[in-house]
């Protein structure tokens, strides 16, 4: 079945067309609740809550955006609501350097098939999650979900519920904390 002709059978009522929508995006979804949460029992809260919330709320989606981008909305408000409700941030925080900086920084080091280079490459990513860990959660998000997850900037500011403008300065400002960060180790 196509998504439409899936989402079309599960706002009709058909529990087997929800329960396929549900196979075929719990895997993304959750991934970004880990990223979000950084940690896994809380994922999986935000897993079930953001699907409760979808099934809740099928009725009103109008296919205007794609349903994962529907779903993502909803993980990253329902991932905020939880942070808010337990009034902490999350302590550590999983992510990887986009390809370009990673191309950016192995081009950087002289010999990267070196053991300097492998402590260098774990010094980099450990400071690239601790960058990202102390970032406001609205630039967090951000890049998170276009470095990590590779949505387009419309479609986060979809999820986000914000102009393509402010999605594009707060992943501006996100990359220019991490290449602060990442500046003394790369000097």
């Amino acid at each position: 079945m196509s998504e439409a002709e899936l989402i079309a059978a599960a706002q009709a009522g058909r529990q087997d067309a929800f329960t396929e929508i549900v196979e075929r995006h719990s895997g993304t979804v959750y991934n970004l609740a880990l990223r979000l949460m950084n940690d896994p029992q809380e994922a999986e809260d935000v897993l079930q809550e953001t699907f409760i919330s979808a099934f809740r709320a099928l009725d009103r989606f109008q296919g205007r955006s794609r349903l994962s981008t529907w779903l993502y909305r909803i993980a990253v408000n329902t991932a905020r609501n939880t942070i808010a409700s337990r009034q902490r941030r999350p302590l550590d925080y999983e992510a990887e350097l986009s390809e370009s900086e990673q191309n950016n920084v192995a081009a950087r080091l002289k010999h990267d098939d070196t053991p300097e280079a492998s402590v260098l490459s774990e010094e980099i990513r450990v400071t690239v999650n601790r960058a990202i860990e102390q970032l406001p959660e609205d630039l967090r998000t951000a890049i998170v979900l276009r470095e990590v997850e590779g949505l387009s900037y419309e479609e986060i500011a979809e999820a986000m519920d914000c102009p393509v403008g402010t999605v594009r300065s707060r992943i501006f400002r996100a990359r220019e904390a991490i290449d602060r960060a990442l500046q003394p180790l790369l000097d």
